[in-house]
């Protein structure tokens, strides 16, 4: 009777811990002039270990990932394109501002949940040029959002590599990408009455 309390107490903990991770939620592929961009929306949940890695003031870096592909059947398939970009989470305590960096942009919070919500939002990633793909040709495109602990200082990636809480990333969202073929041009009417 005893140990069947202890699991069910046990049981109970587990349930009441908070599951962190990052579920994909919508990516797609977006048309422009010179290109295609990603835009892509993720749900990320920290979780408490992290949250106060953050707080005290440890930088945690998130990287995107894309890749674009083309099966062969010959060779191995090709890699039309592969793009990391990589965003820093981090929290000042002189401004009490949590903040996102990307390169040489820097964008302020004055809360967490803010930061986080802006970090789960990529728009506009430029992936590939439009005379990388051609029409007709099926590809295969995929994209992930992962907290990348190769970046952070050495003590950190050791405790990763022993703590659950450390490992987070989305499933690679894969997905079927192919141009259309262009109509040939029509004969036009004064071409046809010649």
């Amino acid at each position: 009777m005893l140990l069947m309390v202890g699991v069910v107490g046990m049981a109970g903990m587990v349930g009441a811990a908070r599951a962190s991770g990052i579920n994909t939620e919508d990516v797609r592929l977006i048309p422009g002039e010179s290109g295609y961009s990603l835009s892509a929306d993720f749900q990320i949940d920290l979780g408490q270990r992290l949250e106060e890695a953050v707080n005290k003031g440890i930088v945690l870096y998130f990287t995107a990932d894309f890749e674009l592909t083309r099966a062969r059947w010959y060779w191995f398939d090709e890699k039309v394109a592969q793009h990391s970009r990589t965003i820093q989470l981090s929290y000042h305590a002189l401004t009490r501002q949590y903040r996102l960096s990307s390169g040489a942009l820097h964008q302020a919070f004055l809360s967490l949940e803010d930061a986080v919500r802006v970090l789960s939002r990529l728009r506009h990633w430029r992936v590939f040029a439009r005379n990388e793909v051609s029409a007709g040709l099926k590809y295969v495109a995929s994209a992930r959002l992962r907290l990348d602990t190769s970046l952070m200082a050495k003590p950190f990636q050791i405790n990763a590599l022993s703590n659950r809480d450390w490992s987070l990333s989305s499933d690679w969202r894969v997905w079927d990408f192919s141009l259309a073929r262009e109509a040939p041009p029509e004969a036009s009417e004064a071409g046809e009455a010649r």
